[in-house]
């Protein structure tokens, strides 16, 4: 799996998070645990707070993000979430 940067430069070999995060997204999408396990902590703390301010509505956020993740490749997914911290959707 290769991966490069915006300039074309070669990106370190990284294990993809995909599926733990997707999964994570999907089931526990409301506490927000698929973006403390991208390394997203503010991000997490957001949907946390989002999720108690709207009584849970807020965790169609997580079940979105999580089919969004299952619907990339391994590719796609390291360079937009882990490499570039593309921290919602």
């Amino acid at each position: 799996m290769r991966v490069v940067d915006d300039q074309g430069n070669p990106i370190p070999e990284q294990q993809s998070k995909r599926v733990l995060a997707g999964v994570l997204a999907i089931v526990f999408g409301e506490l927000g645990i698929h973006k403390f396990v991208l390394g997203y902590t503010a991000e997490g703390l957001i949907q946390i707070a989002l999720t108690i301010i709207t009584c849970g509505i807020a965790g169609i956020i997580g079940i979105i993000e999580g089919i969004i993740y299952l619907t990339k490749t391994d590719e796609e997914f390291i360079y937009q979430y882990q490499t570039n911290k593309r921290s919602w959707f």
